[in-house]
């Protein structure tokens, strides 16, 4: 797979479960995709499915996108990396705050603390404010972005690169993405759905951006051109796998599909 700048990802939802995940996993490193990032959805667990990653798996970088920590706190999320063993040289931690709104700073800093002193992973935060990507910046080991056009993408991470200690912050960047014309209206449905959100209207009034503008590929322009708009700014694009009814086969379609388009570019 050609690259641009930064690496390009896979990202799923937990609920798509251990077993698919594990397939998905593998066709990814396959494809030459750098890592796989599982959303830790409700009712799911993001950890068993990167363990069932890891087992199908050699060097694909296993990450979490994002656990919310006012559900799952660090020493939960410790107990669980040490109980399915998961490689920690591979693995990624992004954490969040959920939906805790008075003391978000404190507890996801506290929650990073943990676990860096406790695991040998590596740890993002899930940051949408500036006060949240600064501290990402000082204390972490970079941020996880989303909902984000390729300019505003390339300013947070300017800001995040210089607030870093010797501008070592990792820099991941979340981009709704469906390949399959079927997947198009499920894609765009749920960028007008996080919209409604109330931190997430903020940010985009805040912002100036349209939601629809966020997502890839945009109208008139196809996938390997959007990834190089992205790629050039971050360090790593996590191409979020929207498909049309969320099957196995489809999101092994759109791994397929994603590397025939980016070893074209």
């Amino acid at each position: 797979m050609t690259e641009q700048h930064g690496v390009v990802s896979i990202g799923i939802a937990g609920s798509l479960g251990p077993e698919a995940g594990a397939a998905v996993a593998e066709a990814a490193e396959r494809a030459g995709f750098r890592g796989l990032w599982v959303n830790d959805t409700p009712g799911s667990d993001s950890l068993a499915v990167l363990a069932a990653a890891a087992a199908s798996t050699e060097h694909l970088v296993l990450a979490t996108g994002v656990i919310p920590v006012d559900r799952r706190p660090a020493a939960e999320i410790v107990a669980a990396v040490q109980r399915l063993g998961l490689p920690e040289d591979r693995l990624i931690l992004g954490i969040g705050a959920g939906s805790t709104r008075v003391g978000a700073l404190d507890l996801v800093g506290e929650q990073v603390r943990q676990l860096t002193a406790e695991t040998g992973a590596r740890v993002l935060v899930g940051a949408l404010g500036p006060k949240m990507r600064a501290l990402a910046a000082e204390h972490a080991d970079g941020a996880l972005l989303s909902w984000l056009t390729p300019a505003r993408a390339a300013e947070q991470a300017r800001q995040l690169r210089d607030a870093a200690p010797q501008g070592a912050g990792h820099v991941a960047l979340y981009a709704r993405t469906a390949v399959d014309p079927r997947a198009i209206a499920r894609r765009d449905e749920e960028a007008r759905r996080y919209a409604t959100y109330p931190a997430y209207a903020a940010n985009f009034a805040r912002l100036g951006m349209d939601p629809l503008a966020t997502v890839l590929p945009a109208p008139d322009e196809d996938l390997a051109a959007g990834v190089a708009a992205y790629t050039q700014s971050v360090d790593e694009l996590v191409l979020r796998v929207i498909t049309a009814s969320d099957t196995l086969d489809e999101h092994l379609e759109f791994i397929e599909a994603a590397r025939r388009a980016l070893d074209a570019s």
